[in-house]
């Protein structure tokens, strides 16, 4: 089976339009204040009405209150929820039976006992997806940095997972195969400059990503 592909950072129309054209499973969408990609949620709900029945659509957020998450929802569509900070699994379950939404679970990876972190959301996060850890204080993710792909190696996760953190189009093909991720997930390395995305790039990352088992 061909991989998936998740694009993250949309912020325009014409990027969703390449995103879907290059056959992206889904497209994902920031809220984090600090982030060059962050939406508002007036422009959340235009592009999320735009993918509609097109392609999924996943939300990020960083430790999200209920509150920012009542008005999201009353303003857009998702279907998914990525949480990218520290929420426990409780927290997790909290948001999946309050907003009936998927929970998609990122785990920030430096070490191999950061990896095994994710076995504490198998049952409760609806996927896994592993990031590379970024600085103390800097973005929690898109900051093109990649974490050793060895750390994988071994890998037993019995609940659907997935990779992020530093691909681009030049080694998505290398990363598929040195870790058998069965979804790749971009976000820097589909741009020109943070926060803005560049069509080539957007459809040679899809191009390799799904070649690479065909």
């Amino acid at each position: 089976m061909a991989v998936q592909i998740k694009i993250c950072g949309i912020r325009e129309p014409r990027a969703l339009e390449a995103v879907i054209a290059a056959g992206a499973n889904f497209a994902g969408f920031i809220f984090h204040a600090s982030s060059p990609r962050n939406l508002t949620l007036e422009e959340a709900a235009d592009l999320t009405i735009q993918a509609n029945g097109r392609i999924k659509r996943v939300a990020l957020i960083v430790d999200p209150t209920n509150e920012f998450l009542d008005e999201l929802f009353a303003s857009a569509r998702f279907e998914a929820i990525q949480l990218q900070g520290s929420e426990s699994p409780e927290r997790l379950i909290e948001i999946r039976e309050r907003y009936g939404v998927r929970a998609w679970k990122a785990i920030s990876v430096a070490k191999r006992e950061d990896v095994l972190r994710a076995n504490d959301y198998v049952g409760v996060a609806d996927f896994i997806l592993f990031d590379a850890k970024t600085p103390p204080g800097a973005l929690p993710g898109g900051m093109g940095l990649r974490f050793d792909w060895r750390l994988l190696d071994g890998l037993d996760l019995a609940w659907p997972w997935g990779l992020a953190g530093g691909l681009d189009p030049e080694n998505v093909d290398e990363a598929i195969k040195r870790t058998r991720a069965p979804l790749v997930d971009v976000c820097s390395g589909t741009e020109s400059a943070p926060g803005v995305k560049d069509m080539d790039k957007i459809a040679a990352f899809c191009k390799a990503a799904l070649q690479t088992f065909a």
